[in-house]
């Protein structure tokens, strides 16, 4: 089996870390695949803009492949299959995931790369979710939490570093550590991974409706340092 591999990228911790442990098994990735919304040009769900996106993959020194989708799992699904494909004529073989232990992402992860043809890499499934982010912290990574349900978390939370007491605050209101049903997303600012830190200089905090209430952190300035 070829170790030439494409990595699912959001620019948040799990994928970042699925990232990290896929090289460390040996992995040859040599493109991170990452979607945004077409309406918006923002990371779905995270919130964090195109260009901010494309920064953090400069860090990582792995080229960007990034593609617009409209909403709907569906019309995701075929845009996904479309990209994979056209990686997968440069002769790529896998993809590696982030997902934990939701059965419905493994499910559809299993499903699309069998008919894709692809291996699929899980490096943290089956994994318990509070030690997939204390090794995450352990292995010196650095994110913050840009996005949250506003019917599950405050407006306090966004812009908090992804750390032990948050680890912690978040077992103890019976929230999921990984946010693998969507409580909250992250964004990675440092680590092992990135030549650099990405720095925010300039934010606020919005609240946006459309499929619930969500809090995001609405990031207007940054750096590398």
């Amino acid at each position: 089996m070829s170790l030439e591999t494409i990595s699912s990228w959001s620019g948040g911790k799990d994928s970042c870390l699925a990232c990290y442990k896929a090289l460390g098994q040996g992995r040859k990735i040599q493109y991170l695949l990452n979607f945004i919304s077409k309406e918006y040009r923002r990371c779905c769900f995270h919130g964090i803009e195109a260009k901010l996106l494309k920064l953090q993959a400069e860090l990582t020194g792995i080229s960007l492949v990034q593609k617009a989708v409209g909403p709907g799992m569906q019309e995701y699904e075929a845009e996904f299959k479309k990209a994979v494909s056209e990686l997968k004529n440069k002769g790529f073989g896998a993809m590696v995931f982030g997902d934990v232990y939701l059965e419905e992402h493994n499910s559809w992860v299993e499903r699309v790369s069998k008919e894709l043809h692809i291996q699929p890499i899980q490096p943290l499934w089956g994994i318990a979710p509070d030690k997939v982010v204390e090794d995450f912290i352990a292995s010196g990574f650095k994110a913050i939490v840009v996005s949250c349900n506003a019917e599950k978390l405050g407006k306090e939370f966004i812009g908090r570093e992804v750390d032990r007491d948050l680890l912690e605050e978040l077992k103890q209101k019976d929230i999921c550590p990984c946010g693998e049903n969507g409580e909250f997303h992250t964004f990675v600012l440092q680590g092992p991974l990135f030549k650099g830190k990405i720095e925010i200089t300039k934010s606020r905090v919005v609240l946006k409706e459309g499929f619930g209430k969500y809090w995001f952190l609405d990031i207007q300035d940054y750096r590398v340092v």
